[in-house]
């Protein structure tokens, strides 16, 4: 008798995680489908664009000539990361075509562990090479480590990049708001084409 209780016990606490994670999913899924909702308007994206790139330039000596030669370069001035037990990120930024906006996108991704909390980081992402740039272009919804590869690019302080050393067709940087940059994968995020209020 007490190890069919002691089962029992077991199946009910196995049935509440269960029920709780859903709970947690369903409430992220919300959360996240009603983000767009609160977009910011062309005008704000454009303007957080240039003022992250600009912030790039001065902490990454070579930065400014790297953008130059990339085909596209897709900027997420501000990524929120936030969640308890489930989390996730949200972002919204604009792709930039020499020089000029092309189209806006959102990132979003989900993530599973402990978190508790929010943070903010910038993600910008480079489009080394024309068939890179028309490949993600051409997809709906490009998934970073399904519809393409992002290789993330860690400097340490001070540090300057050389474009004759970038050899991947995508390229990435993270950055805390201060500047320096930490090394997060991007894998699993979800970018997506929007219209901005």
């Amino acid at each position: 008798m007490r190890t069919l209780s002691a089962k029992r016990t077991m199946r009910v606490f196995q049935r509440a995680i269960f029920g709780a994670v859903l709970v947690a999913t369903a409430t992220f899924t919300v959360t996240l489908a009603s983000a767009p909702t609160a977009q910011a308007s062309a005008a704000k994206i454009n303007a957080n664009v240039r003022a992250t790139l600009n912030q790039f330039y001065r902490h990454v000596p070579g930065g400014r000539n790297l953008a130059r030669s990339a085909a596209g370069v897709l900027v997420f001035p501000t990524v929120i990361k936030a969640g308890f037990g489930i989390g996730g990120e949200y972002g919204e930024g604009a792709l930039l075509i020499g020089g000029k906006t092309a189209d806006y996108y959102t990132l979003i991704s989900a993530s599973f562990g402990f978190q508790l909390g929010a943070q903010t980081r910038t993600v910008i992402i480079m489009f080394m090479t024309e068939s890179a740039l028309g490949q993600f272009s051409r997809t709906a919804g490009w998934k970073v480590g399904v519809d393409g590869s992002v290789a993330l690019i860690t400097l340490g302080a001070g540090a300057s990049i050389d474009t004759n050393d970038i050899t991947s067709p995508v390229i990435g940087f993270v950055l805390e708001p201060t500047g320096p940059m930490y090394n997060l994968t991007l894998e699993g995020s979800k970018i997506t084409r929007f219209h901005p209020n």
